[in-house]
């Protein structure tokens, strides 16, 4: 089986759980036979991955990097294209609801070329006014989007593949024009949605680029139910198209390294980690914060990660009053992950819209408690977690505090909580992936 593979992120450029859910997938897919070429947005220039061997459009050889035998059926194709949705993750980035209504000077627009499908607002030129978004995109990505779908095509034509899977809707109109031209079957995997991002108030120009791939997508892969039903209501993909496979989880290799990291004996600290955005609720942890340390003084609470809501999270603290008890960390990654799962006593997903999330199970295999909210993919399929409503933060701080008071529920709940983690291999991911594969063959032929 040999997989032409289309993504934007990946370890160590990574903005969210788009990059670990890659990396995690195409290790296992690797390891069951699977040969991937990935297409990835500019070289991968730091000593993260071990089984990567950089290639560029014109099939120059730049390295062999990190050779890891088991590994080696992925190689990496560096497309120099500015791809990344969320900007520099130590940066307040700009919503991607946003992209598209900035205008402004800027690079135009090409006006067709190769790649270009033939969609309202996707086809090049098709937008009366440059599409010019703020710096953390790279200037323009309705222009880079297209420039990865011409490269995608260059590279396919000296690539053998029997599948296109494109993760998430940067890549969509590359894997179409690749279909196109090859006639290969194309797999799209939803990651997200406009809606989960955007909320009701959703950018056409992303919505339209959506909906296309999955429309002419030979099958549909979605994180989570919760994601197949926006695909069936919001974009009227057909039932019989569409295919779950959730996410996996593997342990951190830095976890072993951290335990317990001891704070003040009296201290306890409650954990958010992920992007600072409306689809992420951050100001829902922090309205919650308020209400715990009116009954509980002895609490820290620390917001780990960047994003367009930053500076409003910290004014919101602020003005609340809890300003003192409210840490912001930044963006981090690596070992400062798991540096911060080692001194959390509780971690908290309170998402508006989450397709999957991929934090809480790293929480878990971390020994971590975890509270999620209910409008997320992950409590689909996990027991030993509490769930609450993402508005309801009254409950969600009756939780906290409950996790908080008892050693025996936060035992219970770290302990069953890490077993339960440890079941949910990225290799049942793989497989689950690789019958997709095999069924659009089977259609194709």
């Amino acid at each position: 089986m040999k997989v032409l593979m289309l993504g934007w992120e990946f370890p160590p450029y990574i903005s969210g759980g788009l990059g670990t859910a890659c990396y995690g997938l195409t290790k296992a897919l690797s390891e069951q036979g699977t040969e991937i070429a990935f297409l990835l947005p500019r070289p991968v220039q730091s000593a993260y991955s071990g089984h990567v061997k950089l290639l560029i459009p014109s099939d120059s050889l730049l390295s062999a990097m990190y050779e890891e035998e088991r590994l080696l059926r992925v190689r990496f194709c560096a497309v120099d294209v500015a791809l990344y949705p969320y900007g520099n993750p130590a940066e307040k980035a700009l919503p991607v609801g946003e992209i598209g209504r900035q205008a402004g000077p800027g690079t135009p627009c090409s006006t067709g070329g190769e790649g270009a499908i033939n969609v309202p607002g996707v086809v090049a030129g098709s937008i009366s006014d440059n599409v010019n978004v703020d710096v953390n995109y790279g200037r323009d990505l309705y222009a880079q989007t297209h420039r990865y779908s011409s490269l995608a095509c260059q590279i396919s034509r000296r690539e053998n593949f029997d599948v296109i899977h494109a993760h998430d809707w940067m890549t969509y109109p590359a894997g179409v024009a690749v279909a196109n031209a090859s006639g290969k079957p194309l797999v799209v995997h939803v990651h997200s949605t406009e809606f989960d991002r955007s909320g009701e108030h959703v950018n056409q120009w992303v919505y339209d680029i959506e909906r296309c791939g999955m429309h002419r997508a030979d099958r549909v892969v979605t994180v989570s139910n919760f994601t197949k039903r926006i695909c069936l209501q919001r974009y009227g993909v057909p039932e019989s198209k569409l295919s779950v496979v959730y996410n996996g989880v593997e342990p951190s290799a830095n976890s072993s390294v951290f335990t317990e990291i001891k704070k003040h004996k009296d201290e306890q600290i409650v954990l958010f980690l992920g992007r600072i955005t409306m689809q992420k609720g951050p100001e829902y942890f922090i309205a919650a914060a308020k209400k715990v340390l009116e009954k509980m003084n002895n609490v820290k609470f620390i917001i780990a990660g960047s994003g367009d809501m930053f500076t409003h999270a910290v004014e919101l603290a602020a003005q609340m009053g809890i300003g003192h008890k409210v840490l912001f960390a930044g963006f981090l990654r690596g070992s400062d992950v798991d540096r911060a799962f080692a001194m959390a006593d509780l971690y908290v997903m309170p998402s508006v819209s989450e397709p999957f999330g991929l934090s809480p199970l790293e929480a878990m295999m971390h020994k971590v408690p975890v509270i999620i909210s209910k409008q997320s993919g992950v409590a689909e399929i996990i027991r030993h977690a509490l769930k609450v409503d993402f508005w309801d933060i009254d409950e969600m701080a009756n939780k906290i505090i409950a996790v908080l008071r008892h050693p025996a529920l936060l035992r219970t709940l770290r302990e069953n909580g890490a077993h339960e983690a440890g079941r949910l291999p990225w290799s049942e991911s793989a497989r689950q992936c690789r019958q997709v594969y095999q069924r659009v063959l089977r259609t194709a032929s």
